[in-house]
């Protein structure tokens, strides 16, 4: 049996007012309404952290496991996630002007082709952490769609909630994947 990778998450703080936050229960914004933010014991983790060992773990952002906020193995969710690629785009870089090299990242290639896969795996995964079984969102599609997979991967209950606008291909996803 492996040892889960050490962890060094030690609270959330408010984006605006830097109000301190438990990291072991769950919360929505902060009082003063603004998202909340990770943080971490950097001195611990810079002496901790041995980056050889890092880059030997399999592919997927779950391999820097130290530098999220998830403590335990067992609320890890993933779908297969992998290192997605930085594109060098030449013609745009001297379309824009742009002096040196422009890199576009491929994340298209994450389970549910969409960037947004990555926060909500690590928000699944913390709500899992954090004993929750019902998620709800509101989400124009691709959130939703991701949500609705890590929870559904997870045994979780998921609600999306979209516009009237909101595409049929994205309600389907959504739909297909549980919420």
């Amino acid at each position: 049996m492996t040892q889960a990778p050490a962890n060094y998450f030690t609270h959330l703080e408010c984006s605006e007012t830097g109000e301190r936050y438990e990291a072991d229960l769950p919360h929505n914004l902060s009082k003063a309404g603004k998202p909340l933010l990770a943080r971490y014991d950097l001195d611990a983790m810079k002496a901790g952290i041995d980056r050889d060992t890092i880059w030997s773990r399999d592919g997927g952002f779950w391999k820097w496991r130290e530098l999220l906020p998830v403590a335990d193995d067992a609320h890890v969710c993933a779908l297969g996630e992998i290192d997605t690629p930085l594109i060098d785009i030449p013609a745009t870089a001297k379309v824009s002007g742009a002096t040196g090299k422009v890199w576009v990242k491929d994340e298209g290639r994450l389970p549910t082709g969409s960037f947004k896969a990555r926060g909500l795996a690590l928000a699944v995964a913390m709500a899992h952490q954090y004993g929750l079984n019902r998620l709800a969102m509101p989400t124009n599609g691709n959130a939703g769609a991701a949500l609705s997979a890590y929870a559904s991967r997870m045994g979780m209950e998921s609600w999306c909630f979209a516009p009237e606008d909101t595409p049929e291909a994205n309600l389907r996803e959504m739909a297909l994947q549980g919420a």
